[in-house]
Order: structure tokens, then C-alpha cells, then sequence
């Protein structure tokens, strides 16, 4: 998720202006499950400041601390004083799911004290998640990722699980991975192959989805923005269209001339316009500014940011207290059209997006005229100078100039 999660969680990044995590806990809740353990680490203040005691999501939550990182086996174990013996449920927190999702998995758990929720995979090509492998509605092995199969209809772990205190038990004599990690499908295949029964619940792809990558956040940005509720709290002045499902929020401004499509959200104390257009499945945060002759389409603008005038962010993720100067261009397809690649742990990775723009860190300024290619993330605090164009990703805390060659001849006065 780099540079968008580097000070903060990505399970905080927001999504029509609330973090990811919020969304599985209001599933949680909406499926009866009220009490929730949540194992942090990385930024775990920032999570329960963020969150609180659930209270605003309907369950109550209780932190717990993971101060080494060493997988989700280790994670899980971190709860076991807190729930004993009893049957719970486990997921991860970067998935967006529903609570048909939950039920789906509760409902299974009816059959057998463990669970495991799977999806199917319908995309062909090298899978990166899990693989799941069944016996009819048993899971028979659990295969870690990634491995190279071409099939359509493969089983992938969900990441969300029922389970009772026979999981600490094998946790403790399971071993690290080759990725130096315990991990809970280790501990999983552990049971299996003891002969305890782990049933699988076949989760519909339409209530679940992993936030892994950048491109993620567009995807899930666009389901959540699917079933949006209308409602315009703000102040949309003579001459502004807004047209579909549009959430406005409080004290922000749609000024004459612009036309919102939905569906959109626009947060808090925000001013969009004059004359400008925000296209479908776009997402400003509180406190944004897109202004006159700008087009933000499929994207994503949080916080404080802004986008002033005469720019196009299409695709893009644009972090907070950004500013995008005049005639900032987010080219967001290529001229194959082909899938969109982005550059991540070093290597090109399909996208599998036909159209993908910039991903942009916090603090991140650009001058005027300034182009971003398709597929570019820029780091956090980097300033990229007018007129520049950015082919390739820009790390944090850089600052990329370019200054092309004049050349002055004498002209002859004008009579």
C-alpha cells in the first residue's frame, strides 16, 4: 500500500469518508456479533484513537497488542486468554466484506466448531492468495501463497474463520514458514491432519474482497459508493447540477457551474467548483478543494487536499494535504490499452485495470503543467516541479525538477 499507508494503517484509509476496518466491523454487528477483541500492531494507537470503543459501529472493542509482527498465527494466539475456550470468530482486517459474508460463515459454523470461509476465484491466471483444496464441504489442504494455476475456478482462503480452543493447542506446535511467519493456515493444516473436521463456507465474491494493492482501494471505493445513501447536508448554489446519488456533507459548498455525477460522497467543510465536474465513484474527504475547470473521475481525494484549478485526476488515489497545481494531468490509460502495471516489492505487476492513474502520498505538491503517467505512486512530502514529466514511481521526500534548454536570438524591432 505504499506510500499511502507509510504513517498510518491501511486498514484507516479511508472509503466514502470511513476507514476500511469499519465497514467488517458494521457487518459484525449487523450479523449479531457485538463483543470484538482487535489484535493491533503497526500504528495500533492510531487505530483505537480512530476507532474508539466501537460504540459508533455497534459492538464494543477491546485492543490487544502484538509487539512482535511474526504472522497470524502469533496474532491469534495474542486472544487466547481473551476468549478461552469459547467458539469465535476470526478475520483479517483488510477485507471489506458483508453481512451476508458473516452470516454465510455462521451459518456453516452450525455443522462443525471450525470454519473456514472460502472465495471463488474467477479471474484466470497465477493466484497470489491461498488456495483452498475440499472433500466434498471439508477442507482437505491449504496451500500458501502464491502458485501458478490457470484455472477459473479455484478456491481461495477468505481469511475469515470459526474457531474454538483447539487452534491455540496446535498454534503452539506450529513452525515458521519459509516467509519466517507462524501461520494460522499452518496451525489450520495442522488440525486437518490429525483427523479433526474443518468445514468450508463458500462465500460469494460479491460480499468479500481483499484490500491488498493500490488499484484495491478504487474497486472497493466503488462497491461501497454502490449502495450509497443520497443525502445532501451542505449548500449547492444556483447554477450546480447534481445529479444521481450524491452524499454531501456538512457546511460544504457545490459552487455554480459544477456538475456532480453519482454516484459520490463529499465530505465536511469542502468546496467544489466553480465550473468543474466530478464524475462517478469519486470520493472527496473533508476539508478538499476542486476547483474551477478540474475533472475528478473514479477517484479517490482525502482530506485537506486540493485540486484548485484547470486539472484532471482520473483513477487516482490523491493521499492528504496534497496540492495539485494548474494543469496537473493524471494520464490514467495507455496508448495499447493495455492492463496498467505498477511497480511493487520491485517487480511489474498487472494491475488487471484497463485504466489506472497516479497514487499519491501525503504532503505531496505538484508544480504547474506538471503529467504523471499511468500507474505512478509518488512518495509522501515529495514536490514534483512544473512541467515535469513523471514516467516512474518518485520516492518519499524527493524533490524532481526539470529545465529544458532556451535558446534566445535577436528579433528585429517591429516598425
Amino acid at each position: 500500500m505504499w506510500p499511502l499507508a507509510t504513517d498510518k494503517p491501511k486498514h484507516l484509509l479511508p472509503l466514502a469518508g470511513h476507514p476500511i476496518i469499519s465497514y467488517s466491523l458494521r457487518a459484525l454487528a449487523a450479523a449479531g456479533i457485538k463483543e470484538v477483541f482487535m489484535v493491533v500492531g503497526f500504528k495500533g494507537e492510531q487505530i483505537a484513537s480512530s476507532l474508539g470503543d466501537g460504540s459508533e459501529y455497534g459492538v464494543t472493542i477491546q485492543y490487544l497488542h502484538q509487539r512482535r509482527w511474526t504472522g497470524t498465527a502469533s496474532a491469534i494466539e495474542i486472544a487466547r486468554e481473551s476468549v478461552g475456550n469459547e467458539t469465535f470468530l476470526a478475520l483479517y482486517g483488510d477485507l471489506l466484506i458483508d453481512q451476508t459474508c458473516v452470516n454465510t460463515v455462521l451459518g456453516k459454523a452450525r455443522e462443525c466448531s471450525k470454519v473456514m470461509g472460502v472465495v471463488r476465484l474467477k479471474q484466470e491466471g497465477k493466484s497470489e492468495y491461498g488456495i483452498v483444496e475440499l472433500k466434498g464441504d471439508d477442507v482437505a489442504r491449504i496451500r500458501e501463497k502464491p502458485i501458478a494455476k490457470r484455472d477459473s475456478g479455484i478456491l481461495i482462503n477468505g481469511g475469515i474463520y470459526v474457531l474454538d480452543g483447539d487452534i491455540f493447542r496446535s498454534i503452539k506446535k506450529t513452525s515458521r514458514s519459509a516467509r519466517n511467519e507462524y501461520e494460522l493456515t499452518t496451525s489450520l493444516q495442522r488440525l486437518i491432519d490429525g483427523g479433526q473436521v474443518v468445514k468450508a463456507a463458500v462465500v460469494a465474491g460479491e460480499g468479500w474482497m481483499d484490500i491488498g494493492r493500490p488499484w484495491d482501494l478504487l474497486g472497493a471505493n466503488e462497491r461501497i459508493l454502490s449502495n450509497l445513501e443520497p443525502q445532501l447536508k451542505g449548500t449547492v448554489e444556483s447554477g450546480a447540477v447534481v445529479n444521481g446519488p450524491v452524499f454531501l456533507g456538512d457546511d460544504t459548498v457545490i459552487r455554480s457551474g459544477s456538475y456532480i455525477e453519482g454516484p459520490a460522497y463529499i465530505g465536511e467543510k469542502s468546496a467544489i467548483g466553480p465550473n468543474c465536474r466530478v464524475r462517478p465513484y469519486t470520493s472527496i474527504a473533508d476539508e478538499a478543494h476542486v476547483g474551477s475547470f478540474c475533472e475528478v473521475k473514479n477517484s479517490i481525494v482525502m482530506a485537506h487536499s486540493k485540486v484548485p484549478h484547470l486539472s484532471y485526476v482520473g483513477d487516482s488515489v490523491i493521499g492528504e494535504q496534497c496540492n495539485l497545481a494548474a494543469g496537473t494531468i493524471t494520464a490514467n490509460i495507455r496508448l495499447d490499452e493495455a492492463p496498467i502495471r505498477m511497480r511493487l516489492k520491485g517487480k511489474l505487476t498487472s494491475s488487471g485495470r484497463r485504466k489506472l492513474g497516479a497514487i499519491i502520498g501525503d504532503w505531496v505538491q505538484t508544480g504547474v503543467n506538471t503529467s504523471i503517467m499511468p500507474g505512478v505512486r509518488i512518495g509522501q512530502n515529495s514536490y514534483i516541479g512544473p512541467g515535469v514529466i513523471v514516467y516512474e514511481d518518485v520516492p518519499a521526500n524527493r524533490m524532481v525538477l526539470a529545465r529544458q534548454p532556451l535558446i534566445m536570438k535577436t528579433r528585429k524591432r517591429r516598425l
